[in-house]
């Protein structure tokens, strides 16, 4: 048997093990390796959103849609091939994700700079951030060190990422699997103030449900017909190209485009929260620390992976 030091030496050391292994993400992490990335990255991105300002919503919607599955990895950015489907025609990303192309561009960009440096994880998690400042939102600093994904999964992208038409507990649930609170839930959902829904995702709730207003459901009736249509946009809320907190002012107008959105008021346990996020400062705060919390989502780390050369197809 061991003896008490020699025990509490071990224990010791199996805190600080885990400890660092809790903390394999850092902030400066291509400071030496890679110092034009981050910068190099932020012009990028910001261009594109100039040319087209629904990009910053699909970059950040792209940083969502690789977490939620298989966690950090750039898993959704594979292409499918012959002996290999991933996860970008699987039903909530097909012909839905976008921003492909874009961090098709950053990346050959970092390349040139740095060739096998900078992980395609790393660029959506950094080019998700960079969507919000350009938008207006507030910036928070991103842990880097993710490595790819050298697999996806097309099972796992069809039941993993919430749906338009989830209710509250089942909001709840898939966040939890995820290991992010209801409150955390609730800001991120908060992200949909930049950026369109398809028809197909709201059909349902300006048809079927009750809990909206009658004006509003009427407006966006004449976008999304009750057949056909199914790839007209409608913007998620009234200021689709600000990051701001109008998604939060217009559920409690009964506005939500989402069944999913207006599921958080709706007279449940998530009212008092979205009430808090009608401050801006508030919702600011939040929504940043949330972000760098999902962003640590089961990231590979240190030999797991590889950092691939092109996006699109494991080396």
């Amino acid at each position: 048997m061991a003896s008490p030091s020699l025990l509490s030496l071990f224990c010791i050391f199996s805190f600080l093990l885990g400890m660092a292994h809790a903390h394999y993400l850092f902030p400066n992490f291509y400071a030496r390796s890679c110092p034009r990335a981050l910068p190099t990255i932020r012009t990028a991105v910001y261009k594109a959103v100039a040319k087209e300002k629904r990009m910053g919503a699909s970059l950040l919607r792209l940083h969502f849609h690789d977490c939620f599955v298989l966690g950090c990895d750039a898993s959704i950015l594979l292409d499918d091939t012959a002996t290999f489907t991933g996860e970008k025609t699987a039903g909530p990303n097909n012909n839905s994700v976008r921003g492909y192309e874009v961090i098709d561009t950053i990346k050959s960009q970092v390349e040139s700079l740095c060739p096998g440096v900078v992980s395609c994880a790393d660029i959506v998690a950094v080019a998700a951030r960079d969507s919000v400042v350009a938008l207006g939102g507030p910036t928070w600093t991103v842990l880097l060190g993710r490595r790819d994904s050298t697999t996806a999964s097309f099972s796992a992208a069809g039941t993993d990422l919430p749906g338009p038409n989830l209710n509250l507990s089942q909001l709840i649930s898939a966040f939890s699997k995820k290991g992010l609170t209801t409150k955390e839930m609730v800001v991120l959902s908060g992200t949909h103030t930049i950026g369109k829904a398809r028809c197909t995702s709201f059909r349902n709730h300006i048809y079927n449900d009750t809990d909206i207003d009658p004006a509003f459901a009427a407006s966006k009736q004449k976008i999304c017909p009750k057949s056909g249509g199914d790839d007209n946009l409608s913007p998620l809320d009234a200021t689709t190209t600000i990051f701001d907190n109008a998604y939060f002012r217009g559920l409690k107008e009964k506005k939500g485009l989402l069944h999913s959105d207006q599921e958080l008021y709706n007279g449940g346990s998530t009212d008092s929260i979205v009430e808090t996020y009608i401050n801006t400062a508030t919702f600011f705060r939040d929504v940043a620390n949330a972000m760098v919390k999902m962003g640590n989502i089961s990231p590979l780390t240190g030999t797991k992976g590889q950092i691939r050369t092109n996006c699109r197809k494991v080396n």
